[in-house]
């Protein structure tokens, strides 16, 4: 085959790659064109999302973060700041007791022996000091001659009152300590004497208040007590046994003065426990 008979055939053949190239280039530059717009949508995504990490991984913000975050934050600041209410409750006492007391001075012949019963509440302000406010309540009899002249069968002096009473541990330590304890307040006490009458369902005497007498005045208390120290409430080891003696004092009307048999001074003797 001659030269000049193959210049056509290489023509057609020029055509055919430059009409194929141009194809194939038309396809890559589409191609090209798409894959930008991905990886920008792509790359605007993750660039869109980076400042939300950033904000959630942030230690110093506050109220944006993950869960995780805030909770280590929370756990840390009760860590390190408490618990305010857990804390005052820690430090509340209370008491609870009873017991029987004597009377002394001028009392023996308007008051013999009787009982007692004590309730207490506070706050412990350290180791060694609280303070209580008391209620106690004092139940002792009267004399069978005073009760006589009285015009009665039988009677009763009943005390009430309401105290404000520091408590000092000398020994906070200790297993087995002695503490002074002492305070003042408001008294109420009064004087009955009763008639036994004819009779209750089951035919027994019933006592009727004939006659009865009482004042409001101040008093003040101190004795020493002992106690034994148990398991706390809330694992501290400050729940304690207690037994302890007082003098107590009150300004009761005098003798010659209306609803007055004079000073009243009693011993009350107190078991118990403080927690």
């Amino acid at each position: 085959m001659s030269f000049p008979s193959l210049v056509p055939s290489m023509r057609h053949a020029s055509f055919l790659l430059m009409a194929t190239t141009l194809a194939v280039g038309s396809a890559s530059a589409q191609m090209a064109t798409s894959s930008p717009d991905s990886s920008s949508a792509a790359s605007s995504g993750e660039s869109s999302s980076a400042p939300l990490l950033a904000f959630s991984t942030d230690p110093g913000l506050t109220g944006i973060g993950a869960p995780a975050s805030g909770g280590s934050g929370g756990g840390a600041g009760q860590e390190h700041g408490g618990n305010p209410s857990r804390s005052l409750m820690s430090r509340l006492t209370f008491e609870l007791g009873a017991g029987f007391n004597s009377p002394i001075g001028n009392d023996g012949p308007y008051i013999t022996w009787g009982g007692n019963f004590t309730l207490g509440a506070g706050l412990r302000m350290s180791d060694r000091l609280s303070l209580l406010g008391e209620y106690q309540y004092i139940d002792n009899k009267l004399p069978g001659a005073f009760v006589a002249a009285g015009g009665g069968d039988n009677g009763n002096a009943h005390i009430n009152s309401v105290t404000v009473d520091p408590v000092l541990e000398f020994f906070p330590k200790w297993k087995n300590g002695l503490y002074a304890v002492g305070g003042f307040g408001w008294y109420h006490k009064s004087t009955n004497f009763n008639v036994e009458e004819c009779c209750d369902f089951f035919g027994y005497p019933v006592n009727v208040t004939a006659n009865s007498f009482s004042s409001n005045q101040l008093g003040a208390n101190f004795g020493l007590g002992i106690e034994h120290k148990l398991g706390g409430f809330y694992g501290d080891g400050k729940s304690k046994l207690f037994a302890e003696a007082r003098y107590t004092f009150i300004n009761t009307p005098g003798i010659d003065e209306t609803n007055g048999l004079g000073r009243t001074e009693l011993i009350p003797v107190t078991l118990g426990i403080r927690f």
